[in-house]
């Protein structure tokens, strides 16, 4: 299904009994729906699944430009309107995650729960502006191996080259100006004061193998701010769907249905 907004067309799938509690699942940055693949036999029996592409990403389509994480949340909202969902538990990975953290403090009556995956509040703005710049001038190739390098373990390239190749074709494949706008979106972001003021529950899952937004630095400023947060940790880099699906399917089942 396609949702249109301004600058955008969204691409979206919904899937579960009708009658199961919604769960929103987004996807990091460089990243489609398909990230959750490996997670997704694993949640579908319990939840009704609404996966989002990304403005910009995978299937959804978007105009050049910077992009805000007001405006990725507003996506969520507008998809999640035209899915026929008013309330709902989220879980975002990297970018899905700070998209989270914005939805739950601006619409806190449609957040049940919120479920941040390998993500953070407070991103080094001057690398992400140099990511930018570098993506707008060169293309995706420029910065595939950078990103590669944090999606996904050395021991995960070892035991499923296949998968790490699959990952890396569809990160230099996808839009630069897309990647690009969401780049600006992390760049700009103003999360680290504000997630004081989250009311939804939240678990804050890390990767031990993540690089990019490990506990320290990043998960630990997640849990201290973050009223009542609990942690999860799990063995994987940033990609945690792809590396720790079964863990992370556990930890999520146990807090959304706890």
């Amino acid at each position: 299904m396609f949702t249109s907004v301004p600058g955008a067309r969204l691409y979206w799938k919904l899937e579960g009994r009708a009658e199961a509690r919604p769960l929103v699942l987004l996807n990091s940055i460089g990243t489609d729906m398909d990230l959750w693949d490996p997670v997704l036999p694993l949640l579908r029996p319990r939840f009704r699944l609404l996966r989002i592409d990304t403005r910009g990403h995978g299937a959804s389509t978007a105009e050049p430009g910077d992009f805000s994480m007001q405006l990725l949340a507003r996506d969520v909202m507008a998809v999640a309107h035209d899915a026929g969902i008013e309330r709902f538990a989220l879980a975002g990975v990297s970018l899905g995650g700070m998209i989270g953290m914005e939805l739950a403090l601006a619409r806190p009556a449609q957040v049940e729960k919120l479920a941040l995956v390998c993500t953070s509040a407070t991103m080094d703005a001057a690398s992400w502006n140099d990511r930018i710049a570098k993506v707008r001038s060169l293309g995706m190739a420029a910065i595939a191996d950078l990103a590669m390098g944090r999606f996904l373990s050395d021991e995960l390239r070892a035991e499923n080259p296949a998968l790490y190749e699959t990952v890396r074709r569809q990160l230099v494949t996808m839009d630069p100006q897309g990647y690009a706008g969401c780049g600006a979106a992390i760049r700009d972001m103003d999360l680290a004061e504000r997630i004081a003021g989250i009311a939804a529950p939240t678990l804050v899952v890390t990767g031990t193998r993540d690089t990019s937004t490990p506990l320290e630095g990043h998960g630990d400023h997640l849990l201290a701010r973050i009223p009542g947060s609990a942690h999860a940790a799990l063995s994987a880099a940033h990609l945690a769907p792809l590396e720790a699906p079964e863990a992370l399917a556990a930890a999520l089942i146990s807090f959304l249905e706890g």
